[in-house]
């Protein structure tokens, strides 16, 4: 029995989420860009906020002003965007660029914990890094709107609007994140998510009519964006929540392709 017992190899334990999580978390910062990224990330999201608002601050506080102090002091956020698809598209296709994602489903079979572990450390890091980012810009940008009479208070829709920020960018990651698995490619994947958010989203406002509205509405940007700002520049917009329930069920949706494929495709 125990000659038995010595010739059977020794059973590897399945990795559970947990380490599949400490896994990814380990992979996505030993990537450069990562890093370089999330700076990015910090510098224009609440630089370009501070910039904007306090380039507009005096017209804003005018009788010629026909924009919202609301309106800008998300600003920097909407150019922050491309950090987040890039960082939600780099966490798949930098693996398959490198053939690593073969080792990784190797060692966790179940692909439907890969994607998730993932999803779950591209949207948290995002959803921080994206709220801390939008209370920074509105420490700096608000400083020049008190000085014009203009200053808000961090309450209702402008609070909302901060942790709307962060939740926008972990949506807008995970959306990006089931791109790259669908591609597999790292510049396509990225062009078409900034395609989607940033020249078709314009776009459609050339289209006349209910039909204008309805797609500006539900284009994948902008349903997104109504969360990230106390006054969105758009006035066809749905209301924040509604609207950001619609992104919502875009993400899904992709991310469901892209768990599909993920199963049935070889890595």
């Amino acid at each position: 029995m125990s000659a038995l017992q010595a010739a059977t190899p020794p059973q590897v334990a399945a990795a559970g989420f947990g380490r599949t999580l400490s896994s990814e978390w380990v992979k996505l910062w030993s990537v450069r860009s990562t890093w370089w990224t999330m700076i990015a990330l910090v510098v224009l999201g609440a630089g370009l906020t501070t910039l904007i608002c306090w380039g507009n601050a005096e017209w804003l506080a005018s009788a010629e002003a026909d924009e919202s102090p609301g309106s800008f002091i998300t600003w920097g956020m909407m150019i922050a965007q491309v950090c987040a698809v890039i960082v939600g598209v780099m966490t798949v296709t930098s693996e398959y660029g490198t053939g690593m994602i073969r080792t990784t489903l190797a060692a966790t079979p179940a692909r439907g914990r890969v994607l998730a572990a993932k999803a779950v450390v591209v949207t948290g890091l995002l959803f921080v890094i994206g709220t801390l980012t939008a209370l920074l810009g509105y420490v700096g940008g608000n400083w020049f709107l008190d000085r014009e009479g203009i200053g808000m208070s961090l309450e209702g829709a402008v609070a909302r609007s901060m942790y709307g920020s962060g939740l926008f960018l972990a949506g807008l990651g995970l959306f990006s994140l089931a791109v790259g698995f669908l591609v597999r490619h790292t510049a396509a994947a990225i062009s078409i998510v900034l395609a989607l958010v940033f020249v078709i989203g314009n776009m459609v406002m050339l289209v006349p009519g209910d039909l204008g509205i309805f797609l500006e509405r539900v284009m994948p940007g902008n349903a997104g964006g109504a969360l990230a700002s106390p006054v969105p520049f758009n006035p066809h917009l749905l209301d924040a929540w509604p609207s950001f329930g619609i992104f919502v069920a875009e993400i899904a949706a992709v991310l469901g392709a892209a768990w599909l494929l993920l199963r049935r495709r070889d890595a």
